[in-house]
């Protein structure tokens, strides 16, 4: 199984809107990203699953356009202040990949559970549109795939 772990797109300022949606380079990036997983990857996603938040759903919507996802919706314990160890027997019992697309420092304590067994450890350094991949292998241990950010993406001409 593959865990996709992808911290939302630059939002606006609470300042400029509440909500805080993504920005323009937010959205930019995170279809930028999307684009490059499946140009070079042939990345399908079956289901996409985010916070609830806009920041979050906006950038689960736009992965998902790239990535011929089916299913994409809000779950619970996604949020930034989440418990992480929520997530572990979910995804203990999930066979399919998934994506989950939510926020700091939720996924950096989920990334270090999965990959140590310790939430503060840090694994992996996200970043606004960032896919981090993990895997599971046969012996149920968490590996960590690869990382795609929007600086690594290459845009074709």
């Amino acid at each position: 199984m593959h865990l996709y772990l992808v911290q939302h797109g630059e939002a606006l300022s609470s300042d400029e809107d509440a909500g805080r949606p993504l920005s323009e380079k937010g959205a930019l990036n995170t279809h930028r990203v999307g684009a490059y997983l499946y140009r070079e990857n042939k990345l399908v996603i079956p289901e996409i699953l985010h916070s609830g938040k806009e920041r979050a759903a906006q950038t689960a919507e736009l992965l998902a356009g790239n990535l011929q996802t089916f299913f994409v919706a809000a779950a619970p314990d996604l949020k930034p202040n989440d418990d992480p160890e929520l997530w572990l027997e979910r995804l203990e019992a999930r066979t399919n990949d998934l994506m989950l697309v939510g926020h700091l420092p939720h996924l950096q304590k989920l990334a270090g559970l999965l990959l140590s067994g310790d939430s503060a450890a840090d694994p992996a350094q996200f970043i606004n549109s960032c896919v981090i991949c993990l895997y599971r292998d046969e012996e149920t241990a968490w590996r960590l795939q690869w990382i795609v950010t929007p600086d690594t993406v290459i845009d074709p001409t």
